[in-house]
């Protein structure tokens, strides 16, 4: 069963009320939701621990397979950051085709990927290097350069960059 908008926000006060009993975590995964959305646009990713900072945090507690794309300027200030692709807890398909239309819509220069491992396991999968390629050379066609992937795992500590594993 599917569980209506747990919040409404109320335009006149600006505040948020819960429509339903809410457990912690839920609250808790909203609040950081919400918190990235707000500190993203316009911060500067500087070096790939930011990259994989940000990225653990939107999506390293997730259960199943969650894809993102941070799209940068040509400064590498975040533009957008968003969530393109869903899977299982052990895959999620990626279309390239997808990610060079939301690049070109955002007008990015560059782009760092994500993925979460939920199993934990953040070696990058040769299904991973091959998508990984293929994003490369489709947005290489329009001029947009893929900077980073960055795998991350349900431990802040857990993760693997393409960048420093030498892979892209």
């Amino acid at each position: 069963m599917q569980h209506p908008t747990p919040f409404v926000l109320h335009e006149d006060t600006g505040c948020y009320q819960a429509t339903r009993e809410l457990l912690p975590a839920e609250i808790l995964d909203m609040a950081s939701f919400i918190a990235m959305q707000t500190f993203i646009p316009g911060s500067a990713i500087s070096n790939v621990a930011d990259s994989i900072s940000t990225i653990w945090h939107w999506i390293g507690n997730r259960k199943n397979e969650v894809f993102i794309a941070l799209f940068l300027d040509n400064k590498h200030r975040v533009i957008r950051v968003e969530e393109l692709f869903y899977g299982t807890i052990d895959g999620a398909s990626v279309h390239p085709r997808v990610v060079v239309q939301k690049a070109l819509e955002y007008n990015a220069a560059a782009v760092i990927f994500g993925h979460n491992h939920p199993s934990g396991v953040t070696d990058a999968s040769q299904s991973d290097m091959n998508i990984t390629n293929k994003l490369k050379q489709a947005l290489i066609l329009v001029d947009i350069r893929v900077l980073d992937h960055v795998v991350v795992g349900p431990d802040e500590n857990s993760h693997t960059s393409f960048a420093e594993k030498g892979l892209i």
